[in-house]
């Protein structure tokens, strides 16, 4: 019985992983912007202005905008960047899939 439990405890922690997914991105450069960010799914969203949160782009060592950091519990397990004309290439499917890999590692 109390393996039963400890698993089901394991099982739950697991579940309930926190996906962040974060775009890094500065008003400037708002013609790149992600516009279909919003429509990810199984995750929250993060939206930071590098001009007005320098701090958050000097700790997470963004060095080109728009940058998508995906976070599971805090940590960065991926990291999206533009090209050098400031365009976003990852695409909404490619992030999505990675999201649903993540939550599918869990179990």
């Amino acid at each position: 019985m109390n393996k039963i439990i400890l698993m089901l405890l394991a099982f739950c922690f697991n579940a309930n992983a926190q996906i962040v997914v974060t775009e890094f991105n500065a008003e400037w450069n708002a013609a790149n912007k992600v516009d279909w960010l919003e429509k990810l799914s199984d995750c929250d969203i993060a939206k930071v202005d590098i001009m007005k949160q320098a701090d958050l782009q000097q700790k997470h060592k963004v060095v080109i905008v728009p940058t998508i950091i995906v976070f599971k519990d805090g940590e960065e397990i991926k990291r999206y960047q533009a090209d050098l004309s400031f365009k976003m290439l990852a695409t909404r499917k490619e992030i999505q899939n990675f999201i649903n890999e993540q939550i599918m590692s869990d179990f």
